[in-house]
């Protein structure tokens, strides 16, 4: 008895089977490689950084900013933003972006892919922005780094463009959780913040990618999380109202942050080396008193949960950092601010908890129960992304009995924030148009499913002009369209149903017809334009609009009809897609 014989891998065959919208296992494949690849750039990245402390800061402390003298650390912001304006000076503008603001904006409109010289800068960016002392995390960097990389490997693959977009989710995800030890939160923040949508086939991906993510970075660091987090629990219910009037402050807050960081058209007038240098004078002024300023501030972070800072430093950080961060992002240097973000947003929750224990001395819980609120709380305001933060919460503390009071704090936050700021996510008013298309519906679902998928592979090529023995022989592979070839490039090519050749064959006032023009025979002819195959049907769909016509041939080469043209597609074929299977 014979087997089936099963049909043999090959690149091609696994580059169709990504252009459907169920490539489930294949998709699975490429997070599970995508997590690897972005966890071991984490732990360089996180190497590096260390090497940098191990160089010149005490103890070979990256957080240590608070044992250097007061005039070495507050220079030091200085030469940050002189190495990284001297870095970028002779750049042209789109090769300066770096971080979650440009992923966002190369995965909206230019498919996911994601150039290399961008992720070349954004390890010196990233490295000298924290070792230098600006108020700036490592979250921003992992994520480009990480995305960027899943990018290149579809990319170097010549995957279709719907699994770029995956991939993009995947590194993203890898890199939040390599950065926290927070899986769920990673998965979450991709699909909220970068993706900005829900299905299966991409959630399942961006799953395994994030818990591969998690696994290289507890090989090499640890189960531990980012920083110490004390058991935390609430002393009553009565905290609930307090907790609302807290969020709604931290809230308004976050809509100055973001308010402060889309900048001033006066501040973006002023030459970027004056910028640079208000950014650093004022860093380095701050960083005199208040070290707590620069840097991660995880050191703080943890202090902030653990034990009671002063008040005068919890300002400082709460006010300080968040308005440092936030015009270091206006001025133009390319800081990351979810660590800065998490470390604020603790500091004016433990300044609320304070005040609530000084009005309410008997049932207030104490001041590092606010502060992770405000963690939370900041994150989701300033990112609007409440479920990102609320998973964030959950991991971080491993306490279920914070769900309740965080997802009261976040919600609120986000509200103040986005009705009363009127804030909209830091990440998308820092893209190049302040929107995001993907949350069209009609983009969604053309974005998920390459041309491959749905294009016509019967046809043939043919010149203008055949005679009859030419025409049989076209008919004779039984194909749907014949694509006409016309005698000068600058004339678009035409595409002929099949089937009204054969009526011109069959046609007894034609009969005696020796040869046929394909332009004079009774039928309906498209003009086409080229599309290549890695191409989404929400690419296609544009590129029917762009050059005004109603079908598409697919080819490899650039060069129109040069190569060999796999399919043609209409836009009758993209749009019963999206009718029949959204």
């Amino acid at each position: 008895m014979s087997h089936p014989r099963l049909p043999k891998p090959s690149l091609e065959r696994f580059r169709r089977q990504l252009a459907s919208v169920d490539a489930l296992p294949q998709l699975c494949l490429l997070g599970l490689v995508s997590g690897l690849i972005t966890g071991a750039l984490m732990v360089a990245f996180r190497s590096l950084l260390t090497l940098g402390a191990w160089v010149f800061m005490p103890h070979g402390d990256i957080e240590a900013f608070e044992a250097l003298p007061a005039g070495v650390r507050s220079l030091m912001p200085l030469i940050a933003v002189v190495l990284i304006g001297a870095w970028l000076w002779r750049q042209p503008a789109g090769a300066r972006k770096v971080g979650i603001a440009h992923v966002i904006e190369r995965l909206t409109h230019h498919q996911g892919r994601l150039p290399l010289r961008n992720w070349i800068n954004q390890w010196w960016v990233g490295v000298v922005s924290v070792l230098g002392g600006l108020s700036a995390g490592r979250e921003g960097p992992a994520i480009h780094l990480g995305a960027a990389a899943a990018s290149g490997l579809g990319q170097r693959l010549s995957l279709p463009h719907n699994s770029l977009r995956v991939l993009v989710g995947c590194g993203t995800a890898a890199g939040i959780a390599a950065s926290f030890n927070t899986p769920i939160a990673g998965v979450i923040f991709a699909m909220e913040v970068v993706v900005m949508e829900y299905t299966i086939a991409g959630f399942m991906p961006v799953i395994l990618a994030s818990s591969m993510g998690a696994v290289v970075a507890q090989l090499v660091y640890g189960p531990e999380p980012a920083f110490p987090i004390p058991g935390l629990h609430l002393r009553s219910l009565l905290d609930l109202p307090w907790i609302v009037v807290s969020a709604l402050a931290i809230g308004l807050l976050a809509g100055l942050f973001v308010r402060v960081a889309q900048g001033h058209e006066q501040l973006q007038r002023l030459p970027v080396w004056w910028r640079f240098s208000l950014v650093g004078a004022l860093v380095g002024g701050v960083a005199w008193w208040y070290p707590q300023v620069q840097g991660m501030g995880y050191d703080t972070l943890g202090l902030t949960l653990t034990t009671s800072l002063p008040i005068d430093v919890l300002v400082a950080v709460a006010i300080g950092k968040l308005l440092l961060t936030a015009l270091a992002v206006a001025c133009g240097i390319p800081v990351s601010i979810i660590g800065p973000i998490l470390v604020m947003g603790a500091a004016a929750g433990a300044l609320c908890g304070m005040l609530g224990g000084f009005l309410m001395p008997l049932s207030a819980s104490g001041p590092e129960v606010y502060a992770m609120l405000g963690m939370a709380a900041m994150m989701g305001a300033v990112l609007q992304a409440p479920l990102a933060a609320l998973m964030a919460l959950v991991e971080l503390t491993h306490n279920p009995s914070m769900i309740l009071p965080g997802m009261l704090a976040v919600v609120v936050a986000g509200l103040a924030a986005r009705q009363l700021c009127d804030c909209r996510g830091f990440f998308i008013t820092q893209t190049q148009h302040g929107l995001h298309p993907l949350q069209q519906p009609l983009m969604q679902a053309l974005s998920r499913v390459s041309v491959p998928a749905v294009m016509d592979r019967k046809l043939t090529i043919s010149p203008r002009r055949v005679d009859r023995e030419a025409a049989e022989e076209l008919l004779g592979g039984k194909p749907t369209w014949v694509i006409i070839v016309r005698s000068s490039d600058d004339k678009p090519a035409l595409a002929l149903k099949a089937a009204d050749l054969a009526r011109a064959l069959l046609d007894e006032q034609l009969a005696e017809t020796a040869a046929f023009d394909l332009l004079e025979i009774p039928g309906q002819r498209l003009e086409l334009a080229s599309i290549h195959p890695q191409a989404t049907l929400g690419e296609a769909f544009d590129r029917l609009d762009e050059h005004a016509v109603d079908a598409l041939y697919v080819e490899a080469s650039s060069a129109p009809l040069s190569g060999r043209i796999s399919g043609i597609i209409t836009r009758d074929a993209i749009e019963s897609y999206y009718r029949y299977r959204r």
